[in-house]
């Protein structure tokens, strides 16, 4: 979709999705910086599902859990920052749902699941780590940083 087919309530509220999204995931990275010593290890441990043993393998490994904890700190606050600024977007976004799908698979809202770590409801099927993936992927096909944001310089810049 070009940038002539929105119009400026759509441009408007697709930002500030986009931006709010960003926010949130550069703050949750935020967060995990500030604490000393913070791991991924108990939420993993905690794995239910399908892919739990997946979940369960890499929380084991203190080698690969150094690494899982370095790039979900560091992924959540530089994703979430390029989402704000609307720079390497596209690679952002799909940044953004990677990492949404594995807390999605690793936490997934089933009936008889029982975690460890209380949730902020009760869901069934849908929880907010889905519904936050799909918000990027209409992100991602209905980008704006090309309209608002650092890609639109760069694509300026790379016109001259």
């Amino acid at each position: 979709m070009s940038k002539n087919n929105y119009s400026a309530v759509q441009m408007v509220f697709l930002v500030a999705l986009r931006i709010s999204i960003g926010w949130h995931l550069m703050y949750e990275g935020i967060t995990k910086v500030l604490q000393p010593g913070w791991s991924s290890y108990g939420y993993l441990m905690d794995s239910k599902g399908w892919f739990s043993g997946f979940f369960i393998n890499m929380a084991s490994n203190p080698n690969l859990l150094s690494i899982v904890d370095f790039l979900n700190v560091w992924g959540l606050t530089l994703v979430g920052f390029a989402m704000i600024v609307g720079i390497f977007s596209r690679l952002a976004k799909i940044g953004a749902m990677i990492m949404l799908l594995f807390y999605f698979v690793a936490h997934p809202p089933l009936m008889m699941a029982d975690y460890l770590f209380p949730g902020e409801g009760s869901y069934l099927w849908v929880n907010k780590n889905l519904i936050e993936l799909l918000a990027v992927a209409v992100l991602y096909f209905f980008p704006t940083e090309h309209i608002v944001g650092i890609d639109r310089l760069i694509k300026q810049f790379r016109k001259k």
